[in-house]
């Protein structure tokens, strides 16, 4: 059993996961669905009644309950993934992207998934975290909404299906990816 967690709790190559996606996107064309978790908000809002109220969540649920599992699987793995498969929390980062960061005051990169400074309780409640948690929040929401549907939907099913929607909505998360980051990242942290 101590090789498989040995084994299990190795960086893994690139191709492994992309084989994966790869298997389990023609599974998901072959029996004609679709994977995007953003499609989940939906469907609760729908299991909850939301279809007697607003005719966008009336529909039968029943058929996505796959996709609800897949959810609940996502946050399961990462549970189990996070509190017993890492042998150590730091994050292995190239030494200048931890200068970089440094240079940006984000203090002690790579010591933990994310920067505790950035994303803890304390932070929450100052201007920086009220509009990272907040307004981020917003937009993230707001541009799955409009894009109609998120990255992991667009940019794995949504190609994967040749979608000309799927291949602007990728290109517009990329660009916008990198006006966050070397536009509006940078004064956001010096709040």
């Amino acid at each position: 059993m101590n090789n498989l967690i040995e084994f299990i709790q190795q960086p893994w190559p690139w191709y492994v996961a992309g084989i994966i996606i790869a298997i389990v996107m023609f599974a998901l064309l072959y029996f004609g669905n679709s994977f995007g978790l953003s499609a989940n908000f939906r469907n609760m809002c729908s299991m909850l009644g939301g279809g007697r109220s607003c005719d966008f969540f009336d529909f039968d649920w029943r058929k996505q309950t796959w996709n609800l599992l897949f959810l609940a699987g996502t946050v399961i793995g990462g549970f189990i993934a996070h509190q017993y498969l890492m042998p150590d929390a730091t994050i292995a980062i190239s030494e200048a992207t931890v200068a970089d960061l440094q240079a940006l005051g984000i203090a002690n990169p790579g010591e933990g998934i994310v920067p505790q400074d950035l994303f803890s309780f304390e932070s929450l409640f100052s201007l920086k975290g009220l509009i990272m948690f907040v307004v981020g929040g917003f937009l993230v929401g707001f541009g799955t909404r409009y894009a109609g549907g998120c990255t992991s939907g667009h940019a794995i099913s949504g190609l994967s299906d040749l979608q000309p929607a799927s291949l602007v909505a990728v290109i517009g998360f990329f660009i916008g990816g990198l006006v966050m980051t070397h536009l509006l990242l940078p004064h956001l942290l010096s709040l």
